[in-house]
């Protein structure tokens, strides 16, 4: 039976911020959560960049020299000083809030195999500056941890609700039963995922899924958004239920696993049954039953020939040799995972100030998240113009103004995102930078990115469009009053007072007078303004040398006539 030595998987899961309409808060959405929830778990991150300088160390500096100088300002700041006078004061744009009340997750990966239990490093909320997205990060990790059992934890854990159910009611492709477990042994949650009817009657409602008690109860007090519960904030789905993850296993063995194997922890499609374990422990094999269809080979999840590529299109195996400080270690990404795997007799391997497993903690993870922040970023900004499309309705004057505004801001956002946030390349260090390109390229990111462009850039410029055409029609009418009182201007002035001498008139006889002149004026130009469209293509007929006066005289008798639009 092959052992994991040393397990550790991190879960990341982006989620869309919804705005807080009707709120009267200035507060960000981190501070809003630290200071105007009482009771929240939630406390700041006062990590090695914004805590005692004596607390920095080796692996932080690695991590910070890593990156390029633009992605080093993201991550980090410009620290206190230098960047008083910005917008952030000088802070990172990244802010991170962790709860500390879980300890481990008791898991049931099926109804037949006994529950394991994970230690929780951390569970972890990320902020992002002036772009509504969070980011759940859960670390756990574990020794000694059976290999199938190791992939079938990356299979099913991170899963925010059932993708469906068996005959039985059981959950499909989620761990059968999954509790958040405190530090006096206390369970705090527990997952919900067999309550089929719960599921069924949420979506039906709601037309959104609705997720397993134990993931909603992480989050709290942030609330869903479809559900009823009163919260200001609220939090959406962007991406699919699965959650993106990273993975370590240290072995003492890494070239004793099968191509299968590989294939397995690179796509993280798990083995599909879990032996109990006392089946395990008498050396039985990995799980029984793993129920492959028909013509498939042993032991591989899929095809042979759809995955005659992997190696090319999912490993990177630059360390893959007998060579170097961390010999046979490979690291696999398919864009929702990046999985390393390496030889625990390594010390360089496990070493976690300097090592492998220090930079798996540390620079892998930021590149992991740097890329799915950026895609559900792009994501968030494609559901903000669909959500003001439907919300549109062009009869109703108020909501036009609402779809103007929302269109304007989510195109400033998008150009904050772009020049604060958007980079092809992160780190000069090759093996970090073809990591990352594996992974954006694997996520599309480019294409998604040039996509999202063009659909804000079209939408803004339409609303550029639609007002220079409002602006032009308002010219038309101006002119057209302005030659209509030309002509009336034209012919007072020529006649001046003399053809009214109204000076020895009797008082109310020059303001019956005056109160004429002015409705007719006042009727001249509410005529004008009416019939601007009508007037300005007779001004045009007029004005053209070809049109004869049969027809230009017909586009004067045309502005009288009410079929003219």
């Amino acid at each position: 039976m092959t052992l994991v030595r040393q397990f550790r998987q991190s879960l990341l899961w982006p989620l869309q911020l919804m705005p807080r309409e009707g709120v009267a808060d200035p507060l960000r959405p981190w501070k809003h959560l630290l200071h105007a929830m009482p009771g929240s778990p939630w406390r700041e991150v006062i990590d090695e960049y914004t805590g005692d300088p004596e607390d920095f160390h080796e692996r932080h500096y690695n991590e910070f020299v890593t990156f390029l100088p633009y992605v080093q300002r993201f991550l980090y700041g410009e620290g206190a000083e230098r960047g008083a006078g910005g917008r952030t004061g000088g802070a990172s744009s990244m802010h991170v809030l962790r709860r500390h009340d879980v300890a481990r997750v008791r898991l049931q990966l099926t109804e037949a195999a006994e529950p394991i239990e994970l230690k929780v490093e951390h569970v972890d909320l990320y902020f992002f500056y002036d772009v509504d997205v969070i980011a759940l990060n859960v670390e756990v990790s574990a020794r000694d941890l059976p290999l199938n059992v190791a992939q079938e934890v990356l299979y099913r854990f991170g899963r925010g609700y059932p993708p469906g159910w068996d005959a039985q009611g059981r959950g499909l492709h989620c761990p059968a039963d999954a509790m958040w477990i405190g530090h006096q042994g206390e369970v705090l949650a527990r997952t919900d995922a067999n309550q089929r009817d719960a599921f069924l009657s949420y979506v039906a409602t709601h037309r959104a899924p609705r997720l397993a008690a134990h993931w909603r109860w992480l989050l709290e007090p942030l609330v869903p958004d479809q559900a009823d519960l009163p919260g200001a904030l609220r939090y959406r789905q962007i991406e699919f239920h699965r959650m993106p993850v990273t993975a370590y296993l240290a072995l003492d063995d890494p070239r004793e696993l099968s191509r299968a194997d590989f294939v397995r922890l690179g796509l993280v499609s798990g083995q599909g049954v879990v032996a109990p374990a006392a089946e395990q422990a008498v050396g039985t094999g990995p799980a029984p039953g793993i129920g492959l269809p028909p013509g498939l080979p042993a032991g591989l999840p899929y095809a042979s020939e759809h995955l005659s590529d992997f190696e090319a299109r999912y490993c990177y195996d630059r360390f893959w040799c007998s060579a170097g400080v961390a010999p046979h270690t490979r690291y696999m990404c398919c864009g929702p995972a990046l999985v390393v795997v390496g030889s625990a007799k390594s010390t360089f391997f496990v070493d976690l100030e300097r090592g492998v497993l220090a930079q798996f903690r540390h620079q892998q993870f930021l590149l992991f998240l740097i890329a799915h922040f950026q895609k559900a970023a792009l994501l968030m900004f494609s559901d903000r113009m669909v959500v003001a499309l439907d919300q549109l309705a062009i009869d109703d004057a108020g909501s036009v103004k609402r779809f103007k505004r929302a269109v304007r801001g989510n195109f400033e956002n998008f150009l904050r995102f772009t020049h604060r946030y958007w980079f092809h390349e992160i780190s000069e260090q090759a093996q970090t930078r073809e990591l990352f390109r594996l992974c954006a390229n694997h996520l599309e990111l480019d294409t998604l990115y040039a996509e999202v462009r063009q659909r804000v850039t079209e939408m803004n410029s339409y609303l550029d469009t639609d007002s220079l055409r409002r602006q032009a029609n308002t010219v038309v009418r101006l002119t057209v009053v302005t030659i209509a009182g030309l002509i009336g201007a034209l012919t007072t002035g020529l006649l001046g007072m003399n053809l009214l001498a109204m000076d020895e008139a009797p008082l109310p006889q020059r303001l019956l007078v005056f109160g004429l002149t002015a409705f007719g004026a006042v009727a001249l130009t509410v005529f004008t303004v009416a019939k601007s469209k009508s007037l300005s293509d007779f001004l045009d007929a007029l004005s053209d040398e070809r049109v004869s006066w049969r027809r230009k005289a017909g586009a004067f008798l045309a502005v009288f006539r009410k079929d003219v639009h």
